[in-house]
Parts: structure tokens; sequence; C-alpha cells
């Protein structure tokens, strides 16, 4: 595993596209961005989520539909992280994004695994291109050159009406990705990312099981618009309150933690409740994670 500041040190410090198709460092964040889709896959249990050990509550994709995905949109979080060193604007972004929705839908057939984490890890891997070259203070996250680059365009974008997420946002007023996004990932930095260290020391040496704590926080907390357009408000709060049920009899430190979140795993797919938002920013935690570890591969 190569140190990731050992890779900066090596990315020109320059702005053309020769020079930054020459560092290794955009290739790296792909490989990153390819590797935590991946184990979020290799992830159960979930609850209600495609993992490879069972479709969870979805009849139209298993985990070789998104492996098939993480590789055909791979390239284009390199093409993010090259588009964030040349301080692109948002319709730079969008447009590679598009891209990146073309290939997904042909590699699976037509069915949406990864546009959510497209537009999260995405934005992740161009904020990390804008701090690499320096168009981005050092000492900022992620998420808050995110908000600083490009908060207002994401939120003055256009948007897809009939979609999941914009219906819910309009029945419930719930902001979405893209207010996530906008915020600067409140619910990865604030929620996800301090699940994750936690499970460090309640399960140490078991990463499965610091995913799946990490997973259960951002379900307990994150206002999910795939589950409200599964459930409703009674699905989201059900889904909420079966979470924070698991995190407060101690989560992943019980002894049958595993039997306990499969119970919980069983009884959203019953109810065909799926909390996709919480999936995608379970991949950021750990993309985020292991970039702050300086661990990218």
């Amino acid at each position: 595993m190569k140190p990731l500041n050992a890779t900066l040190a090596l990315a020109p410090v320059a702005t053309s596209d020769a020079a930054i198709r020459l560092s290794p460092f955009p290739a790296q964040l792909a490989a990153l961005a390819d590797r935590s889709l991946r184990l979020e896959i290799e992830t159960w249990p979930k609850p209600g989520l495609v993992s490879h050990i069972d479709n969870g509550s979805h009849t139209d994709m298993d985990a070789d539909t998104f492996r098939r995905s993480a590789t055909a949109i791979r390239p284009f979080f390199a093409e993010l992280a090259q588009a964030g060193a040349r301080n692109a604007a948002m319709p730079a972004l969008r447009k590679i994004g598009l891209g990146a929705e073309r290939a997904m839908l042909t590699a699976t057939g037509g069915v949406n695994t990864h546009r959510g984490a497209i537009f999260g890890l995405g934005l992740l891997c161009a904020a990390a291109g804008a701090r690499a070259i320096g168009h981005a203070d050092p000492d900022l996250t992620l998420g808050a050159i995110v908000a600083r680059h490009w908060g207002k365009d994401i939120l003055a974008g256009p948007r897809l009406p009939y979609s999941h997420g914009e219906r819910a946002g309009r029945n419930y007023g719930a902001g979405g990705a893209r207010r996530e996004a906008a915020d600067g990932f409140p619910s990865l930095y604030e929620i996800g990312l301090p699940a994750l260290r936690e499970a460090g020391r309640l399960a140490p040496g078991d990463e499965e099981a610091q995913r799946v704590q990490a997973c259960f926080a951002l379900i307990a907390a994150v206002e999910d618009t795939n589950l409200l357009h599964r459930g409703g408000l009674d699905g989201l709060r059900f889904a909420q309150h079966s979470a924070r049920d698991f995190l407060d009899q101690g989560g992943v430190g019980q002894t049958d933690w595993r039997r306990a979140a499969a119970a919980i795993h069983h009884s959203f797919v019953t109810r065909r409740l799926s909390p996709g938002g919480a999936a995608d920013l379970l991949a950021m935690c750990v993309f985020v994670h292991t970039l702050e570890r300086g661990e990218a591969r």
C-alpha cells in the first residue's frame, strides 16, 4: 500500500492537461473510489441493501450488478479528479458525471446502481484534485472544498423532477443528496466517519464490522430519500428507530451483533425498505477514511 503523501509529492504543481495526466494521483483516487464501492458491497448485514450475501430488498440487482457498475465508472473518477485539478466549474463536472451514468446504465442493463455514488464520490474526487494541485486550502476537508467551490451551483443546477430524490424532497421536505453535498457532506463528517472510527475500538481488526457500525449510524440519523420513496415517513421512522436500537444495544460491540443486525436486515427486506443514501455515504466514508490514513492504493 503506497503512502498517499508520497504520491502527492510527485504530483506536478501545474494545471495543463498533459501535466495532470502524467501524475498518478487521479488514477490512484479512481482506484480508491472503486475499492470503496466494492467494500460497501462486501459488507453484511446492511439493512435492506444489496451485498455479497443477498440482494436485500431488491429484485433487479445483485452484487455482480454493482461490481460491473463499479468497473464501468472507475475511469470517470480519475476524470473528475483531473477536472478538480483544473479548477473546473460545476458544468464540466456535471458533464463527466453524466458520462459515468451512461457507462453505469450500459454495464447494468439500465439499472441505477451508483447514481448517488457517482455524484458524491465524484465531487470528493474533484475536491481532492483541487486540493492536491493547490486550488484549495490544504487544511480544509474535502467536503468543505466541495461546499466552497461548487455548493451554490449544486443547489442551482438542473433537476430531475421525476427522480425518487426529487419526489421525496417535494413530498417530505428532505434535502437529499444535493443539499448534503452543498453543505459539505455533514452526514459523512459528523456521523459516518466518527462511527467508523469508534467502531475501530468496538471491533478492532474487523473492518467489515466497522463498516456495519457506520452504516447503522447513518441509517439512524439521515433523512434518506430512498427510504422515504419506498416507505414514506413511517418507513423512514421505522428504519431510524431500528438502527438506533441496534446502536443503543452496543452496536458491533455486542457479543452477538451479527445476529442482531441480520434480524434488522430481514425486517427491512420484509417491508421492502432500502436505505440507498446510507449505502452511498458508507462508500464515501471508506474513501475519506482511507485518504485520512494516507493509504490510497
